[in-house]
């Protein structure tokens, strides 16, 4: 009896409601009763949704803000490699291009003359305005001796001075002087016309940063621009190295002779690295 009560409740209420909806359906409009009801519960769920709305963007909006830090975050890190990366790409690459210079150089030379050229770092140049050597970071234990010509793939920088195991002084030619007991005058010819021209470089003027070339024979057809070299007479510099150009040439004290101004073609403005110049044939004796 009990099960059968409600059994017959269940299905009045299935009724019930298929009769209302069943009303509704038919009815155009609600009654003001079930439109106050209506606009009554919309009016109270849009004070419930609009907050809801507001926190869920909220969120949101962190979220987004989260992924954008780290997105600008990585795109931080991106752009510190790059950066680091293309430092390191341009470092090289010059590096590159400058052994390439120097290897080609060095054939050059080698081929030439057969000289060996090694190749070496400056460490250190001294402050004494009356003695500016440089230090360079190799010594007896690479074969460096004293008397041994440096230079860099421009030009003739100077002659070593002394010598120990691992490092080396080196006198540079703006150094060179009349007076001077480390330097000896340089012995020099013009490249192209080695057995028609002959000078000697004796003193550097620091007023001028220009070297002085002495000892001109009177029908020497040196001119402006043309190429200075070492001519090996002296057996002291190798022949065949590049000191500057002619920038003049003028009548000396005496009139017997002509004295020229050369303008050096190696930079001693922040040297990083020498050549220092072997000789075989000194090697073995036979010079």
């Amino acid at each position: 009896m009990r099960n059968k009560r409600v059994f017959m409740l269940m299905i009045g209420f299935i009724l019930f409601i298929a009769v209302i909806g069943f009303s509704l359906s038919d009815r155009k409009e609600l009654s003001l009763p079930e439109k106050f009801l209506k606009d009554s519960t919309a009016y109270v769920q849009q004070w419930f949704y609009k907050p809801a709305g507001y926190i869920a963007g909220l969120f949101e909006d962190i979220r987004n803000m989260r992924m954008i830090y780290e997105e600008n975050e990585q795109l931080r890190i991106t752009a510190a490699a790059y950066s680091r990366d293309k430092i390191k790409y341009n470092f090289v690459e010059k590096e590159n291009e400058r052994y390439k210079e120097e290897l080609a150089f060095t054939k050059q030379q080698k081929e030439m003359f057969d000289y060996n050229y090694i190749i070496a770092q400056v460490v250190a140049v001294s402050n004494d305005a009356n003695n500016r050597t440089m230090s360079i970071n190799v010594g007896s234990k690479d074969g460096i001796k004293p008397n041994m010509a440096v230079t860099t793939v421009d030009g003739l920088i100077g002659i070593v001075s002394s010598v120990t195991p691992f490092t080396a002084a080196v006198t540079p030619i703006t150094e060179l002087s009349e007076s001077s007991q480390t330097f000896s005058p340089v012995a020099v010819t013009i490249l192209g016309r080695v057995n028609e021209s002959f000078g000697i470089l004796s003193n550097y003027n620091k007023e001028t940063s220009r070297v002085m070339m002495t000892k001109i024979p009177e029908d020497d057809k040196m001119a402006f621009q043309d190429t200075v070299i070492t001519s090996g007479l002296g057996n002291v510099y190798p022949r065949g190295l590049v000191v500057g150009t002619v920038e003049n040439k003028q009548l000396g004290d005496f009139g017997l002779t002509y004295t020229a101004t050369v303008k050096l073609a190696a930079s001693f403005d922040h040297l990083t690295e020498v050549f220092v110049v072997q000789v075989p044939e000194l090697e073995d004796g036979e010079q």
